[in-house]
């Protein structure tokens, strides 16, 4: 067993033939390496399976032994200072590289089809390996600099991927505003790093934590320089992990491809913040000022991150703050000291949330087929509804996804989000309400996100056209225009003869826009395009249609996991056999932690379940909110809404009206914090470049080059005066001494005159 942790080290270092392997190839054999393309999906997924085995087999020998197993060896020595680099295995290692691997694994897949019409397909294969190397170097390192290492190499990566489609704009700027964002949290913690090691004089994490906790205990260090160190450690976890006040760079990060995004913001980018705040956990619980701080920070991010998410257009951003929200969750419960229950939510989250964002990669896909345009409006929930007769596998997978993260029993967030809001009532009463009055935010937004993508309301179905048909015609565009007889036989016409000079499949897509009626916010869209290419031409309407199986296949191995992983954290004893896995699981890292409140979580199924009915019942609640605001029932509610307008127009119905105009723009404008960065950090920091180039064009450059023309100008006035002569000497000498008497005479007469 002990040789088979000392093969750990080799975990990071899988992935990375396959990169190296793409380099050469289009550095020597470029044509045939981008040729040959689609065969290096194959590599990358065979060896990171190889990662996923060993991990796995790691995490059962300590399961059966709860050890924790450290192989460092030296890279540097001079004098005192050493510096180790190596491994260490323990359940929150294992834990994490099989999150990183099982969903690297089925974002590979995913991705060889979803990327297969892209030019930067070896590109972005190349970039994924790279970092998933990177998060498993991360998660298996030993001390604190290997660390911070493996921390800028994963931001590095989530920078090319971000900004993957660099061509455009938006991508380009949302990448940079990552790398800018993340580079605050990153100098937190590497000056964070620097304070600790000057404490201690150590990078690796036991020494580390038995010398700080011999520190703290024996007050052999000040206490306010200990508290600024560990915040400025947490600084960097709050970038990372998107937590409040540095979370702006999360929705942005929605512009590289969606398999990037289920990558980021299920098991890798994403979590390293709370993987570090996990490893440092020891020596944070010695400071109760941090871990008050953390659990603050956390429960901020989970209602600001609810509330942003609730009026978003774009699927992939309302995902990405249910993420920002739920990360929350995890920050709340380590801050609140519960280890198990943080890392419990942080597996069934990453499984779950990498569930929906393929999922909505899968609608994005269909859509596209059909659309034809930017990925700005295929992605925009505005122009989707009515899609669940054709895309259903998307549709059930997606629909248990947000069952799951809803907190609906017994897919998998259930179990996790369930004793994490057990647990705040415990910590904090105001914390606990924030907690489960979130929960309820959470289920609305995300049925919210299906009804409108799937179910709708006043959807138009599909019909074929028909020449004869005498009744009125739905075909309704992406803009919301209505076409008339006329106008579609204008559009027969010239698909017609399109058709019959190219003499090849065409399309007609509408190049004008117009102003979205409000009805058509959920009504699915007909494009004609041609089909039959024959004396008489047939129009159909473009359908969208179900993914290929290469993009549901990962789809129907995460609803697996979205069912049955919840059931590894079962808090239940029965007849004396405690069916907790996950705690058995967590023991070393619980033990390390010097705390025994949590080793053991086994409860009575009636506490369970009295338990469980209030935060199911606030989730039953949001959904039906849901329901009624985007379901069937929004005809109705829209009538009677009308009605009341014309007989109740008093100063109350004006009050509520203002109240959610207030919460829609507060939400739809991301709460005004990128705004006031804008103006203030920005603009401020414009501004005072825009100063300190004035001044030193005007000022410093100016007194130099005034100096420089002063001197030639004096210079030059002397070569005219010095011609050699004795008399012109004495001509200015006199002149000088005249103007000298005259100042002195008049200065005489002014002070005699008072």
């Amino acid at each position: 067993m002990e040789q088979t942790y000392q093969y750990a080290w080799i975990i990071p270092f899988l992935p990375l033939p396959v990169p190296m392997l793409i380099g050469v190839g289009l550095l020597f054999v470029p044509t045939a390496t981008k040729n040959l393309r689609r065969i290096w999906a194959f590599p990358s997924v065979l060896l990171l399976s190889i990662v996923m085995i060993f991990s796995v087999d790691l995490s059962i020998q300590q399961i059966n032994d709860s050890s924790i197993y450290q192989y460092v060896w030296s890279w540097t020595i001079n004098n005192d200072f050493s510096l180790e680099f190596g491994h260490l295995i323990d359940p929150l290692t294992s834990i994490m590289s099989i999150l990183i691997t099982t969903v690297g694994i089925m974002v590979l897949i995913y991705s060889d089809n979803y990327m297969s019409h892209d030019q930067g397909y070896l590109r972005f294969f190349t970039y994924m390996s790279f970092s998933n190397a990177s998060m498993l170097g991360l998660v298996t390192s030993s001390n604190l600099i290997q660390i911070y290492i493996f921390w800028e190499l994963v931001g590095a990566c989530s920078y090319l991927l971000i900004g993957f489609w660099f061509t455009r704009p938006i991508a380009a700027n949302a990448c940079q505003k990552a790398f800018v964002t993340n580079r605050v949290g990153d100098f937190g913690l590497l000056l964070g790093i620097l304070g600790l090691y000057w404490i201690t004089g150590s990078f690796e994490f036991r020494d580390l934590f038995e010398i700080f906790n011999n520190f703290i205990y024996n007050n052999g260090v000040n206490s306010l320089f200990v508290i600024f160190c560990a915040s400025l450690l947490f600084v960097g976890a709050v970038a990372k992990s998107a937590q409040f006040p540095l979370h702006v760079w999360l929705p942005d990060a929605m512009e590289g491809p969606t398999p990037i995004s289920a990558l980021i913001h299920a098991a890798t980018m994403v979590a390293a913040g709370i993987f570090l705040v996990a490893r440092l956990l020891p020596l944070f619980t010695t400071i109760p000022y941090i871990m008050y701080l953390i659990s603050l920070i956390g429960i901020i991010t989970v209602l600001l991150g609810a509330t942003l998410a609730l009026a978003q257009k774009d699927i992939k951003r309302s995902l990405a703050y249910s993420t920002m929200s739920q990360l929350g969750y995890i920050m709340l419960a380590l801050g609140m000291g519960c280890y198990r229950a943080a890392l419990f939510h942080l597996i069934t989250h990453a499984y779950s949330k990498a569930l929906l964002f393929l999922g909505s990669g899968s609608i994005i896909h269909s859509m596209e087929t059909v659309v034809g345009y930017s990925p700005e409006k295929s992605q925009n929930m505005v122009f989707m509804g009515g899609l669940t007769k054709y895309v259903p596998i998307t549709k059930t997978a997606f629909l248990l996804g947000t069952l799951s993260l809803c907190g609906i029993p017994p897919l998998a967030c259930f179990w996790s989000k369930d004793e994490i809001l057990n647990d705040s009532w415990l910590f904090s009463t105001i914390f606990a309400i924030i907690a489960c009055s979130t929960a309820g935010f959470t289920a609305f937004y995300m049925f919210r996100i299906y009804l409108l993508t799937f179910e709708g309301h006043l959807n138009v179905h599909y019909q074929k056209y028909s020449g004869k048909q005498n009744s009125s015609f739905y075909s309704i565009s992406i803009w919301g225009k209505e076409w008339g007889k006329e106008e579609m036989k204008m559009i027969k016409k010239k698909i017609c003869l399109s058709a019959t000079k190219n003499n090849k499949r065409d399309s007609f897509f509408s190049k004008k826009t117009y102003l979205i009626d409000a009805n058509v916010r959920s009504m699915t869209r007909p494009f004609i395009t041609i089909t039959n290419i024959h004396f008489e031409s047939k129009e159909t309407f473009s359908y969208p249609h179900e993914s290929d199986n290469t993009i549901l296949l990962p789809l129907l191995i995460l609803v697996l996991f979205t069912l049955f992983v919840g059931f590894l954290g079962i808090p239940f004893s029965q007849r004396g056999v405690d069916l907790d896995i996950l705690s058995k699981w967590l023991t070393p890292s619980i033990n390390l932690l010097h705390s025994d409140s949590n080793s053991s979580n086994s409860v009575d199924w009636y506490e369970f379940v009295i338990n469980a009915i209030f935060s199911v019942s606030i989730a039953y609640f949001g959904i039906f909110i849901a329901l009624l605001l985007y379901g069937p029932f929004y005809s109705s509610f829209k009538k009677l809404k009308i009605t009341n307008s014309i007989v109740k127009t008093g100063p109350k119905r004006v009050f509520w009206d203002q109240i959610l105009n207030i919460i829609y723009n507060w939400s739809y404008n991301r709460g005004y914090i990128d705004f006031f960065y804008l103006k203030t950090f920005i603009s401020g920091i414009r501004g005072l470049a825009e100063f300190i180039d004035f001044f030193d064009r005007r000022v410093i450059d100016g007194i130099t080059n005034g100096i420089g023309v002063t001197s030639f100008l004096v210079g030059e006035g002397v070569k005219y005066i010095g011609n050699g002569r004795i008399s012109s000497y004495l001509f200015l000498y006199l002149s000088y001494v005249l103007i000298f008497l005259l100042i002195y005479y008049f200065k005489f007469i002014f002070l005699f005159s008072f």
